[in-house]
Order: structure tokens, then C-alpha cells, then sequence
């Protein structure tokens, strides 16, 4: 596959990087968005996506609940933990784009590209993960999308991960989002240990607190060697609370340098999504193939060593190689004991 690349002056017309690039400017008032802003539950529910942003210390958990395969033992119980800042990078009201960056090491910290999550409001469409390193366009109906927001997360390189469309409700005194299952890919903490199994079906749901916020999962891993059948089920609980117990002008200063390299990247990818067919990663399980490059084109621009330009052309070219729309039946896409090939 070929995709174009976007030059420097398209990039910045193309999208909304106003201002300092850190942190894109929100509007003044809903007023200014759209007709649909006057609307309570509108502004109630960017609210809450808004609030997501700031500095924050954030715990990850993970614990393995109940296993539904005879003779699997749950693992142990996951929890790390990091400094992370959360920044809008674009919005036009009825979508807002956030991209978390982590802050991290000893003495000498260093800023990493982390996830990206991107809420429309009534979208028409949604991409899903289809097993596999694979997604697709989903249709929504009408019925569905009336009054809610998508979700969709996207990976240290801009590569999706997975989509959902849930409504926010503000009732006894708390915000919070909640889409029905879907599938989503193995978490990296998985991908690089483990094979055996290939997917996660995930319920996400998204709450706002009053020191930060909370991303609560419900999942169940899933193999899909042979018949489908669940492993266990997991229980996580990722909170995010406010701190300035670390400096996170490292965040900021990262995206400062770089935000217009990660927009031309989203342009690539966000072109592939709106072809409206699926496609898929060619490297089976971890794709390191796909984001080192990426994220090491994304270094050399921070240091003044490449153009923006020049390296949104390469990364163009990488995503090229490392993708295809030709897809396999979803066993051939999927990972074996050990399989780090290609298809």
C-alpha cells in the first residue's frame, strides 16, 4: 500500500493545533461550536472529557478474577505505576482529541509518548478491533449514536488499538462513560509475556473523581485458536490523580517539538480509516516494527536532527511496509507460541 504524505503547510491547515501546540486552545464558549452546544448534557459531557486533562500520578492494576478454562491458574496480580500529563491536542466541539505522555525515569527524567483517546459525539461510525492486529469501520445506527460519544484509543505510535460508543450520564454526583463490551488487543504487559490467548473483550468505563479521574475495565481474555473460549476474567482499575509531584514541562516541552511530526502521523493514519476498509498490521503480536521507527523519527525531530516534514515522509513509508488491506482469515493473522512473523 502507498499513502501520501502530507507537507508541512497541509499538516497544520488539516488539523486544529492552535496556539501553543502543547495545548490546543479550547473554544471560548459552546456558543461558538455549535447549535448543538446549547444543549445541557452536551456541555455536561465535555465537561467531563475535558476534565480528564492535567498532571497526574497514575497506579495501574490489574488482578485475574475467575478462570473459565479447566486447569488455568489466575496470574498474579499486575500494578506499576507512573507520572503522566494529559493535554488537549484538538477541539472542534463535537470532538476532542487527548494525548497522554509519560514522564518518567530517575534523576534524569524523560518524556514518553503514551495513548491517545479521541471522543466524537454521535459518530456515524466506529473502528473496531477484529482480532488478528486488525480493525474495521463499523456502522451505527441512528438509535445508537443519539446523544453519545465514541471513544477510540489509539497506540504510542497513533495505530489504533480499539473503538466503542457509550453515553456519559451525570447522575448522583458523578460523570462517568460506559460502552457495552468490545473487543480490543492484548495489553503490551500481555503481548510481550504471553500467548496464549489473542483478544480482550473489555468493558471501559471512564469516571471523573474529585482528585482526578478513574479508567475501570472489565475484561475477559479471549483465544481464538479453534473455538473461541475465555481464559479468565480481569478486573482493572487504572486511577489517575492530580499531582505536581513531578516536572511535567518534560511532557509539555516533548510535545511542544513534536506535535506537528504526531499530526502528520494521525493524518496518515486517520486517511487509511476513512478508505473505510479494514486493515491490519502485517507484524503478528508486538509490533515493534511499526512504532520504534516511529517514535525514534519522533526523537530526531525533538532534537533538531530531521524536519517535520522529512520525517512524517518516512513515517509514511513505514506505515506502508507495515500495513496491508489485504487481509488473511483471522487465523492466519493470529499469533503462534512464539511467532514473530509476518503474513
Amino acid at each position: 500500500m502507498k499513502y501520501l504524505t502530507t507537507s508541512l503547510s497541509a499538516v497544520i491547515l488539516t488539523m486544529t493545533l492552535v496556539g501553543s501546540p502543547a495545548l490546543a486552545e479550547v473554544p471560548a464558549s459552546l456558543e461558538q461550536v455549535a447549535p448543538i452546544a446549547q444543549d445541557k448534557k452536551f456541555a455536561e459531557d465535555r465537561e467531563a472529557i475535558l476534565a480528564m486533562t492535567g498532571n497526574y500520578k497514575v497506579q495501574f492494576k490489574f488482578t485475574e478474577t475467575v478462570a473459565f478454562t479447566e486447569g488455568y491458574e489466575p496470574k498474579e496480580p499486575y500494578l506499576s505505576g507512573a507520572y503522566e500529563i494529559v493535554r488537549v491536542i484538538e477541539d472542534r466541539g463535537d470532538f476532542i482529541s487527548l494525548q497522554h505522555i509519560l514522564v518518567v525515569g530517575g534523576e534524569k527524567k524523560f518524556p514518553i509518548k503514551h495513548w491517545r483517546q479521541d471522543w466524537r459525539y454521535e459518530p456515524a461510525q466506529v473502528l473496531n478491533f477484529i482480532g488478528g492486529n486488525a480493525w474495521e469501520q463499523r456502522l451505527v445506527s441512528e438509535e445508537d449514536r443519539a446523544g453519545n460519544w465514541s471513544q477510540t484509543v489509539y497506540q504510542v505510535d497513533d495505530a489504533p488499538r480499539y473503538g466503542a460508543v457509550g453515553v456519559w450520564s451525570h447522575e448522583n454526583g458523578v460523570s462517568e462513560w460506559l460502552p457495552p463490551a468490545e473487543w480490543r488487543p492484548l495489553p503490551r504487559r500481555d503481548m510481550t509475556k504471553r500467548d496464549d490467548y489473542h483478544a480482550v473483550i473489555a468493558v471501559n468505563r471512564h469516571a471523573i473523581t474529585p482528585d482526578g479521574w478513574v479508567h475501570e475495565q472489565d475484561n475477559a481474555k479471549l483465544a481464538l485458536d479453534g473455538e473461541p473460549h475465555v481464559l479468565v476474567r480481569e478486573v482493572g482499575v487504572n486511577t489517575y490523580v492530580k499531582s505536581e509531584d513531578f516536572p511535567a514541562e518534560i511532557g509539555d516541552e516533548y510535545w511542544t517539538k513534536t506535535a506537528i511530526y504526531w499530526a502528520g502521523v494521525r493524518n496518515i493514519w486517520s486517511g487509511m480509516e476513512a478508505s473505510g476498509k479494514p486493515f491490519a498490521l502485517t507484524q503478528k503480536g508486538e509490533p515493534d516494527r511499526l512504532y520504534m521507527p516511529l517514535l525514534n523519527l519522533a526523537d530526531q525531530v525533538a532534537k533538531e536532527e530531521r524536519s517535520a516534514d522529512d520525517a512524517i515522509a518516512e513515517a509514511a513509508a513505514v506505515i506502508s511496509r507495515e500495513t496491508t488491506t489485504d487481509l488473511p482469515p483471522l487465523a492466519a493473522r493470529l499469533r503462534e507460541s512464539s511467532d514473530k512473523t509476518n503474513y
